[in-house]
């Protein structure tokens, strides 16, 4: 459950699990099912147990022997979860960050792509989050443990990689005291071949610096895709939230990341309807997405988190009010894409392949370096020949929708 970095402890529970000689089957052949949960907001934490309720129903008709849930649920709610969920059979707190030079996983992306764990946790302390609660403090990997996993995934000929952590901006802040990331990039772009892109995920706006836009512009295989969540633009806001970072500072950001890096797309989140937002507030953050045009932005309605600071803070928004304010904000963000999607009408790119599609013969599911698995666009190819998942097409884009981009291969 959860996102891409609670799928990579999955991975390596998994291949830890493989190693001594499980075999690893879909849920209907298997003995034993483990839910790797998430709890960072509401609406996790909900889905979470929604998957466990399945699960057990599997176990009632006979279907499992064993039931474990693992991953941030427990770590939260070990005492109320094992008293009201008798049929679990275990229940097993957050993972460790793995480190060794030895560890196997056993990926469940597809062959081509693939996520790669730098850090773990954050230091940061916005108080919205329950991250540094539930994770301990933050953690960097040893960078020649990266960099084997790296080898190891180009010599399986991955074509594209995803970094991931909480907050890979801070790479390498508790070994090297300084941040390391833009060194990490570059080693891992030296020993790759295989390997065409390399992306970033989770960059901290307040950590994002010269070097790191150096890296970008000069490297090729670096995706020119930065994804950097703001949260908000308000100043009294962002000190509420604890983000460390002004308006101002913002604004030169991403002046800065445009004027340096050519062609690049920018995705942020925003959180909506935080304690205390007033609707002026609300409209600066409106006016600040319509002036700043992102070529990706997820919104998310502010969940109220015990054991953490904004859970006392007086002011909470009511839901309807929320709701109505993250409605606003992604309406005006589909017409922004839209917008944006248009000025690639004839344009040639380069388009990773997924998957074929089910419409037609010809038609292939893929993506270009603007677009993260599993959270942004996709491309709708045409092709002239057969295509298989990781390889990489050039297309001319023939129409445009909200989100997705169709093209027929050149």
């Amino acid at each position: 459950m959860g996102c891409a970095r609670n799928l990579v402890d999955s991975e390596v529970i998994l291949g830890r699990l493989n190693k001594k000689g499980y075999s690893i089957v879909d849920i209907d052949k298997a003995d034993i099912g483990i839910i790797n949960t998430c709890s960072f907001i509401k609406e996790a934490k909900e889905e979470s147990l929604e998957v466990i309720q399945r699960v057990v129903g599997l176990k009632k008709e006979g279907k499992l022997k064993k039931i474990i849930v693992t991953g941030c649920l427990p770590q939260r709610y070990h005492v109320e979860l094992a008293k009201h969920l008798k049929e679990i059979d275990a229940f097993v707190g957050r993972l460790n960050l793995e480190d060794k030079l030895d560890f196997q996983r056993y990926l469940l992306t597809e062959k081509h792509f693939a996520y790669v764990k730098i850090c773990e946790s954050c230091n940061n302390r916005c108080s919205y989050c329950v991250i540094p609660k539930i994770k301990g403090p933050f953690k960097s990997r040893v960078m020649e443990s990266v960099i084997k996993e790296v080898r190891g995934l180009d010599k399986k000929k991955v074509r594209e990689i995803n970094l991931i952590g909480q907050d890979t901006t801070s790479y390498g802040r508790d070994l090297f005291g300084a941040s390391k990331l833009s060194q990490l990039l570059q080693k891992i772009l030296q020993e790759v071949n295989n390997i065409k892109w390399v992306r970033l995920l989770y960059t901290h706006p307040n950590h994002f610096d010269d070097s790191l836009i150096e890296v970008y512009k000069k490297e090729k295989r670096l995706c020119k895709y930065i994804d950097l969540p703001l949260q908000h633009i308000n100043d009294r806001i962002l000190k509420l939230m604890n983000r460390k970072i002004t308006k101002d500072k913002t604004l030169r950001l991403v002046e800065k990341i445009r004027k340096n890096i050519p062609g690049v797309a920018i995705r942020t989140s925003l959180i909506v309807g935080f304690p205390g937002e007033t609707e002026k507030e609300f409209q600066e953050l409106f006016k600040f997405i319509e002036e700043e045009r992102f070529e990706r932005l997820g919104a998310f309605i502010y969940s109220r988190e015990e054991s953490t600071a904004a859970y006392h803070f007086k002011g909470q928004v009511p839901e309807k009010v929320k709701q109505e304010r993250f409605d606003l904000i992604m309406s005006r963000q589909q017409d922004i894409a839209r917008g944006i999607n248009q000025q690639f009408m004839n344009r040639k790119m380069q388009v990773l392949i997924d998957e074929k599609g089910e419409k037609g013969d010809n038609i292939y599911l893929g993506r270009t370096e603007y677009d993260a698995p599993e959270v942004d666009g996709l491309v709708y190819v045409h092709a002239n020949k057969k295509l298989q998942p990781g390889d990489f097409a050039s297309v001319r884009i023939t129409d445009t929708l909200e989100y997705d981009l169709v093209g027929k291969q050149i």
